[in-house]
């Protein structure tokens, strides 16, 4: 789940995106303040905005806002006092981490594309990258699923050439942090960073 909030660029509207998969045909219904957006066919409710947002809550903010559990617990408050039946399942872990690549092997369908296994502390991934300087024993940033990049893309899971991926190896520029070289390639970290904690730029 990823919120944002901007009510200089957008107006007073909380958006609640609840899955990154997109859709071509939705449907809306509207209860109140609260706005549903669902899938048409499936009827999964795909996003929620809250309309006029400060009145239930003060938010700093313009652009993705972190979640934490207070305010988690007063999006689900404001659901419910709109009468909208629906339980918010979150999950607050860190979605930029430490990574350690325990492996890769080359991607049998791509001359430039490595298949890694990324130990994230709570597990290892399978995350397929492309960055030239990827190796085994490196400590990386991950971009796990559900994370947004500074650029706004949302990380999902993915199929790259008939391999299952699920993350990101991140390059400085794509973490937008200052001074970044312009030449391809992985952040690679430090080794005292501990595996599968938060990484802050």
């Amino acid at each position: 789940m990823n919120i944002f909030y901007n009510a200089a660029g957008i107006g007073d509207v909380l958006l609640v995106q609840l899955t990154p998969e997109k859709t071509e045909k939705v449907i809306t219904e509207t209860k109140g303040d609260v706005t549903l957006v669902k899938d048409q066919q499936s009827a999964e409710i795909l996003a929620i905005n809250i309309f006029g947002f400060s009145k239930y809550a003060q938010l700093e903010a313009n652009g993705q806002v972190t979640l934490n559990e207070e305010l988690v617990t007063k999006i689900q408050a404001v659901l419910n006092s709109n009468e909208v039946d629906y339980q918010l399942e979150v999950d607050l872990s860190p979605k930029f981490v430490v990574g350690y690549v325990e492996s890769l092997e080359q991607h049998p369908n791509a001359d430039k594309l490595k298949v890694c296994q990324v130990n994230v502390g709570t597990e290892t991934l399978q995350i397929v990258c492309g960055a030239p300087n990827v190796d085994a024993g490196q400590k990386v940033v991950v971009a796990k699923v559900g994370a947004v990049m500074p650029s706004g893309m949302v990380i999902k899971d993915a199929e790259l050439r008939g391999i299952a991926s699920s993350g990101m190896l991140c390059s400085a520029r794509e973490l937008a942090l200052p001074n970044a070289p312009e030449v391809k390639g992985i952040l690679v970290l430090e080794d005292n960073n501990e595996i599968g904690s938060a990484f802050v730029s």
